[in-house]
């Protein structure tokens, strides 16, 4: 090989070593600025399933369900209580909950809604409530 062909390859490295260098330099630079914190990062897979637990959950669960009408007394008289807990509710709020197919997520609207009913001293968990204090 020749002085001047192993200048000119030599060269033609040193460009595309330059343009390798820009890029990972631009790549890093991207990565830098991408790189959400933490706190971030949480905040948006937190938000991510509450919309998608209440989307599945308007899926599930619709929001009109024939049932008889009976008086408030009588149901809280005799009502059933929400699964694992010792709140009251009524007929349709059962219903409602075993539509649900995904035992693990029955039971978080169950331990939501029934936090709420204690958070906010309501005796009986009735259908309005219920679909209010569901949502994440």
């Amino acid at each position: 090989m020749s002085e001047a062909n192993v200048d000119r390859r030599l060269a033609a490295l040193e460009s595309r070593l330059g343009r390798l260098e820009e890029l990972l330099a631009a790549v890093n630079d991207k990565l830098d600025r991408a790189a959400p914190s933490q706190d971030e990062a949480r905040r948006g897979i937190q938000g991510w399933v509450t919309e998608y637990v209440s989307l599945r959950l308007q899926e599930l669960v619709p929001e009109t369900c024939e049932h008889p009408e009976r008086e408030a007394d009588q149901t809280v008289a005799d009502g059933p209580v929400l699964p694992g807990t010792g709140i009251r509710c009524t007929e349709e709020v059962i219903h409602r909950l075993g539509r649900i197919p995904i035992p693990f997520v029955r039971q978080m609207v169950t331990q939501k809604v029934a936090e709420t009913a204690r958070a906010e001293n309501v005796g009986l968990v009735d259908v309005p409530f219920f679909e209010r204090s569901a949502t994440f």
